[in-house]
């Protein structure tokens, strides 16, 4: 093979539609915009908009409350992790905790620390977990195989 030879595969690449070029085209004379009209202009942007009249998204009442101290969790299942050490990416002797998760491909992201769930079931014994969190299932699961979780202290405030 060649560098001149090397070409796209067939299908990968479609020609741009070429508008405006005759009624016979099929997209000539007002190239499928319909017929004038602010639509049929360009750099029309009227999303929500009523004509004039109040939008709904105004007349209605705002109501809730959005935090932005709120911590996002990145959510790790029993079932998760075991894949992970069956498939050799995760060392089950070691301590798991975020950047054990992260490097082995269970999670993309810590983000504000991770949260152990029970879906699934762990068989590895003795794994040791450092997570932000964990339901009482989880906690109950990998006790039983004879691991731990070790959740750190809630700061008393």
């Amino acid at each position: 093979m060649k560098l001149n030879e090397v070409r796209d595969n067939l299908g990968a690449t479609k020609n741009a539609k070429r508008v405006g070029r005759g009624v016979g085209s099929g997209t000539g004379k007002t190239s499928g915009s319909g017929h004038k009209g602010q639509k049929a202009r360009s750099g029309v942007s009227i999303n929500g908009f009523e004509g004039g009249q109040m939008p709904i998204h105004r007349r209605l009442p705002k109501r809730g409350f959005n935090n932005i101290f709120r911590k996002k969790y990145a959510v790790v299942n029993l079932g998760r992790l075991q894949g992970a050490v069956d498939a050799g990416k995760l060392d089950a002797s070691k301590p798991v905790d975020a950047v054990a998760l992260v490097g082995a491909g269970v999670i993309s992201k810590a983000r504000d620390g991770v949260r152990i769930l029970a879906k699934g079931a762990l068989t590895t014994k003795k794994v040791e977990i450092h997570a932000a969190g964990a339901s009482k299932a989880a906690f109950e699961a990998v006790k039983k195989v004879g691991g731990k979780i070790i959740v750190p202290a809630v700061a008393a405030e």
